[in-house]
């Protein structure tokens, strides 16, 4: 088993992902896996830091495939015994002219932004080892997406108490309510991409607490963050940051030092802590 220390960034084989295993690898003293769901397009994205000059490795990780999570779930434990680094950045969005219905929109970009994102975290979070830090790759959105709620549903997103099995069937309310076409009546925004974000913020924030309770005086630290408005394929070209740009704050909050007691369970933006 390798002592080494090791990073796993998912949906890495461009844009954001693939800046922050550029970042990673020219500044974590470890291994950095590129992960992606297409396995040629991951060795394509390998190779074009290859001639870069850097040493990502490769594996395939499909996240809305839980049989995939738990392939590279066995790998980490087999090789490595755990895990030190995990950025969650995988996700979709619609774009804005899209025609499919809302409702579908709703689901699949939920099931791969939310659900899917707790898969992966749920299967690999007891991997982490002492000092390890998690970042889940969020969005503003997330954050205009809550304010354009009903103050019942701020409230819930907002509480410091609300449990994961709540957040799941809150998350699955608003699926529910879109396919009944009351998602407006019952308080939630008319943003599929922004929900999906408002809930991987607010799942960090209980992951965070969670992590407290049952790994104190473990050092790790987890949180959650907006890159920004980034030049990809999902923002498109008038976006304001380059990938490399958008990479800053999701690897800042990756290699905060050891002993360092935050941010944790944070939203962060622009290496600063948001109110929430």
């Amino acid at each position: 088993m390798s002592s080494t220390p090791v990073a796993v960034v998912t949906g890495s084989n461009k844009g954001i992902g693939l800046a922050i295993v550029r970042a990673l690898c020219k500044q974590f003293s470890g291994d950095v896996y590129l992960t992606s769901r297409d396995i040629g397009r991951g060795k394509a994205a390998v190779a074009k830091l290859q001639g870069e000059g850097l040493k990502p490795l490769f594996h395939q990780l499909d996240i809305t495939d839980l049989q995939s999570i738990r392939t590279l779930r066995d790998f980490l434990k087999e090789k490595y015994g755990g895990l030190n680094v995990l950025i969650n950045n995988a996700g979709i969005a619609f774009k804005g002219a899209d025609t499919t219905p809302f409702a579908t929109q709703a689901e699949v970009t939920l099931r791969t932004n939310f659900f899917a994102n707790r898969d992966v975290c749920t299967e690999l979070l007891p991997l982490l080892k002492p000092n390890a830090r998690v970042v889940n790759v969020s969005s503003m959105c997330g954050a205009s997406a809550l304010a354009n709620c009903s103050q019942d549903l701020q409230k819930k997103f907002r509480s410091d108490t609300i449990t994961e099995e709540e957040l799941v069937k809150l998350m699955e309310k608003f699926v529910e309510d879109t396919k009944k076409g009351v998602h407006e009546k019952e308080g939630w925004p008319n943003h599929a991409y922004g929900v999906s974000k408002t809930g991987v913020t607010v799942l960090s924030r209980i992951q965070a607490r969670v992590l407290n309770e049952t790994r104190k005086g473990d050092g790790i630290l987890l949180n959650a963050c907006c890159p920004g408005w980034v030049r990809t394929d999902m923002a498109g070209p008038r976006a304001t940051k380059s990938p490399d740009e958008g990479a800053e704050t999701p690897v800042y909050l990756a290699l905060l030092p050891p002993g360092a007691d935050g941010p944790h369970g944070q939203y962060v933006s622009e290496k600063t802590v948001q109110k929430w």
